[in-house]
Order: structure tokens, then sequence, then C-alpha cells
């Protein structure tokens, strides 16, 4: 697979340019203030139990673990971070990104320890954040032995560039391994994906999107498993 380019977005930070699906990791609008619109601010602050585990669909380019684990600092929550990608960045390609350099409270030792975690076996990097990677794609993920999820960060590329992965079983398997009142969010909100989330069990909700995108989708599990279709 061939590296990424690098590309600068509209607030400054970095993102990258998928030269195999010709789409880009992160909003050209701006990568850091779309992560923050949709996983932080639409997702993990809404978020309320001390501890919970985080599912993200697409490590790449490791923004949103980083502005995670930034916010534990904040809401002292204990969060196990586990997050799947199938063609991990090189160093030379995340050493280059300028997340650290923008964020407040930055802290460029941590954003190296999310990249430089193995691999398969779950890693603490502060005492309230741990990670764990694995090297396996979306419909190879095996779930067995993995924690109950409250929380999925769906990063995937688009459903143009990777429709299998928007698809109602994919989001079975996810509500399958959710808590009961866990939640899924994307910054994609079609119609075939909000369908998708519905007839996984999520209670699905149109959300304003962050700058570029009108809306994104919320989905959060039904306690009342009748409902899932």
């Amino acid at each position: 697979m061939p590296n990424p380019e690098l590309i600068k977005t509209n607030d400054g930070s970095d993102t990258l340019l998928s030269l195999e699906y010709g789409e880009h990791y992160h909003s050209t609008f701006g990568a850091i203030q779309e992560s923050r619109h949709v996983f932080i601010e639409a997702g993990l602050r809404k978020c309320h139990q001390a501890a919970l585990t985080v599912f993200e669909v697409g490590l790449g380019t490791g923004l949103n673990a980083y502005l995670t684990l930034l916010e534990t600092r904040k809401t002292h929550q204990s969060i196990n971070y586990i997050a799947i990608e199938k063609h991990p960045i090189s160093e030379e390609i995340w050493e280059r990104l300028n997340y650290s350099e923008l964020l407040p409270d930055s802290d460029p030792a941590l954003f190296r320890m999310i990249h430089k975690a193995a691999w398969n076996v779950e890693v603490q990097i502060t005492d309230q954040f741990s990670i764990l990677k694995l090297r396996s794609g979306l419909l190879e993920v095996d779930y067995f032995g993995l924690p109950l999820f409250d929380l999925v960060y769906f990063d995937a590329f688009s459903p143009e560039k990777q429709p299998e992965l928007w698809e109602t079983p994919v989001f079975d398997q996810l509500s399958d391994h959710s808590n009961a009142g866990a939640m899924v969010v994307t910054y994609c909100a079609k119609g075939i994906v909000r369908r998708s989330i519905i007839e996984a069990g999520y209670v699905a909700e149109r959300i304003p999107g962050p700058p570029g995108k009108r809306e994104m989708l919320r989905g959060t599990k039904s306690k009342n498993q009748l409902l899932k279709s």
C-alpha cells in the first residue's frame, strides 16, 4: 500500500490523503476541529461513566486516540481504548503530523507512545488511558475476549469507498458487543448508514456536523431489545 500524502487542512492541522482510496483521513475543512466535534464533543463528552471502553474503527493518524487521552486529563475518566487498523502509517509519516504543536495542553511524548505501542497487546499509556491496537480490518475483528464497548468511534473511509463496512451486519456486531446505552458516532449522515444503525438496534439521530458538513450521526443502543429488527 503506497504511503499517504501529508495535507494541510483549513484549521492548520494535518491530514493524510490515502492514495489507495483517493480520500482524506480527516476533513480538509479542519482535521482537529472535525475530530473534536464528531468524536469528543458528540461522543466522549456524552459518556459520564468513571470508566469506559472506547472502540475506534480506523486508528489512522492517531488523532482521535490522542484527543481522547488528552480529554482524560480533564475528566479523570479511566479509558480502555481499542483501535483497529489494517494499514498502519509509518513512523516517518506520523512523526511529521503537527497535532502536538497545535493542541493546548499537548504532550508530544504521549502522541509518540500511542504510535509506538506494540500491536495486539494492551499498553498502559497513562494512569487513566490504556490502548489495545489491533492489526485488523473491521470485517476480520475477533470480538471474543474484548470488553463490551461503551462508545464506538466509527471513522472508516466513506460508504462510497468502503461500502461493505457500513452495512447492517457490521453494526449488528458492534451492537451485540456493546453495553446497553452504548453510543456509536460517525461523521457520515447518509440515509443508508442511518438505516443500518437503526436496523442494528440503535436509536439514531442526526445532529449538527463539524465545519463543512451539515450533519453527522449518533446512535444510542436501545435498552429495549424488542426495538431491534
